[in-house]
C-alpha cells in the first residue's frame, strides 16, 4: 500500500509510502487518500498527522509521468479531482497537522496547505516550482497559500517557482514551527497541546478563523457570535466553566 494508517494512541497517522518515487502523488494515490481521509473522519481520533516515509521528502508533488499528453478535460478533472480529496482535510472533525521532512513540492505543498498546521523538520524545503515546467498549481495552491503568507509572497513563490528552506517557512508562516527527531512523535507532541479540548469546540474555532477569510468583518463577527453561542451551549462549556470554578482540570467529553 502507498498510503499507510495507523492509531498511535489518540490519534491517526497517514504516512505516504512511495519512497522510491519520493512519495509522489499519482492520481491512485490521490483517490486513496481521499478514501482514507473519509475513514479517519468517521473515527474517533483526536487529531491527524500526515507525513512522508523515509528521511528525503513529505511529498515530492504530483508524478509528472502521468500528466504528459493528457486531453484538457481530463486534466481539468484531474484538478478537480485533486482539489475535491485536498478539501476532505478542511472537513474533518478533527485538527490535522502536516509533518514536513524534506521535499514539500508542488502537490506535496499543496497537500500540506489543507492541513490545519504544517510542522517543518530542519531538512524539508518547499515550494510551487509548476511555473517551471510552464504550468499553475491545480491542487489549492493558489487559493491556499495567499491565505497563509499573504498575496504578495503567495504571488512571489508562485512565480519564481523557489524554494523555501524551513526556517524562511516558519518566519513567513508557511510553517508553524520548526522541529525536530521523528516525524510522527513531533506531530503527537504538537497535537497533544490541543487534543485535550472539546472537539465540538475546538470546530466551532477553526470555523470561525476560516470564514473571517472569506467574508467581511461585519459578517464575520456575526459568524463569530453564532458559533461562540453554539459553543457556550454545550456540555462541555458547562464543564469547562465549572472547572475553572473549582479550581480543577477539566473533563471534556465532546458533547
Amino acid at each position: 500500500m502507498a498510503i499507510e494508517l495507523k492509531r498511535v494512541d489518540e490519534f491517526a497517522v497517514v504516512t505516504l509510502r512511495r519512497p522510491e518515487a519520493l512519495n509522489a502523488l499519482s492520481f491512485a494515490l490521490i483517490e486513496d487518500l481521499g478514501r482514507t481521509f473519509d475513514q479517519v473522519g468517521g473515527g474517533d481520533a483526536r487529531a491527524l498527522i500526515v507525513t512522508g516515509a523515509g528521511d528525503k521528502a513529505f511529498c515530492a508533488g504530483a508524478d509528472i509521468k502521468e500528466l504528459v499528453g493528457r486531453p484538457l478535460m481530463a486534466q481539468k478533472r484531474g484538478a478537480e479531482t485533486g482539489q475535491a480529496m485536498f478539501a476532505k482535510l478542511d472537513r474533518l472533525p478533527m485538527p490535522s497537522i502536516a509533518v514536513l521532512n524534506g521535499y514539500a513540492f508542488g502537490g506535496g505543498l499543496e497537500l500540506a496547505l489543507a492541513c490545519t498546521f504544517r510542522l517543518a523538520l530542519p531538512n524539508a524545503r518547499m515550494g510551487l516550482p509548476e511555473i517551471k515546467l510552464g504550468l499553475v498549481p491545480g491542487y489549492g495552491g493558489t487559493q491556499r497559500l495567499p491565505r497563509v503568507v499573504g498575496a504578495a509572497r503567495a504571488l512571489e513563490l508562485i512565480l519564481t517557482g523557489r524554494t523555501v528552506d524551513a526556517a524562511e517557512a516558519v518566519r513567513i508562516g508557511l510553517a508553524n514551527r520548526l522541529v525536530d527527531g521523528d516525524p510522527v512523535a513531533a506531530g503527537i507532541a504538537f497535537a497533544r497541546e490541543f487534543s485535550r479540548y472539546s472537539l465540538p469546540v475546538l470546530g466551532f474555532a477553526r470555523e470561525a478563523v476560516t470564514r473571517a477569510l472569506d467574508t467581511p468583518l461585519n459578517e464575520g463577527l456575526k459568524v463569530e457570535a453564532d458559533l461562540s453561542t453554539l459553543a457556550f451551549r454545550t456540555e462541555d462549556a458547562a464543564e469547562g466553566m465549572a472547572a475553572f470554578i473549582e479550581k480543577r482540570a477539566p473533563r471534556f467529553h465532546d458533547r
